[in-house]
């Protein structure tokens, strides 16, 4: 009787083995199943929103500038004229420099179709001898988002004035004797020959 019920016992535990190896191995304990049994899928990347085919489109005379020599000092300025060839109107929202020195300045009210408008760019050159190489960026609704403008050119340092005072050279410091230095004795008045000793 007792070697039936080992036997049976035995079994039992082989067909739970058994059970178990058979398990989907990819199948993670912890992954959340919804309620019909399909695990659930990813969710689907957002769409990139779908360019405007009526939107404003800037048509620039330039699209670079180039101030060619200028001098150090004043500040360089520009004009980029541009025409809204596309059907909506243009609403430019930002502009910038690619550093401080660059300034654009845009206009505020949008440009209906078929009308012009213009952005003036202020370039400081006031210690910066060398080429300009800077990029104005626009934001805005029309087409080209966002618009990049340019502007190159070359400070040369501003001339020397030849009527400018010169400053004279500073005095050479005087040598300091040191704390321990030997004092030379004071010179004695020298005695006339014949006078030793003659008091009068």
């Amino acid at each position: 009787m007792k070697k039936v019920f080992l036997t049976l016992y035995c079994l039992a535990i082989t067909g739970i083995v058994t059970v178990n190896a058979q398990a989907p191995a990819n199948q993670q304990p912890n992954a959340p199943v919804p309620a019909g049994g399909a695990p659930m899928a990813a969710p689907a990347p957002a769409a990139a929103p779908t360019p405007d085919p009526d939107a404003g489109v800037f048509k620039f005379k330039e699209e670079t500038h180039d101030y060619g020599e200028v001098l150090e000092g004043p500040l360089a300025e520009c004009e980029f004229t541009f025409k809204n060839t596309g059907k909506k109107p243009i609403v430019i929202t930002e502009a910038h420099g690619s550093c401080g020195c660059t300034v654009p300045k845009w206009p505020t009210e949008p440009i209906l179709p078929g009308k012009t408008g213009t952005i003036r760019v202020s370039y400081n050159t006031q210690g910066r001898q060398g080429p300009i190489m800077k990029d104005i960026t626009i934001n805005s609704n029309a087409k080209q988002q966002p618009m990049v403008l340019h502007i190159r050119g070359n400070v040369k340092p501003k001339p020397v004035d030849p009527n400018a005072p010169v400053a004279a050279p500073a005095p050479a410091p005087q040598p300091v004797p040191a704390a321990n230095a030997p004092v030379a004795p004071a010179p004695q008045p020298a005695v006339q020959p014949g006078h030793e000793g003659h008091k009068h």
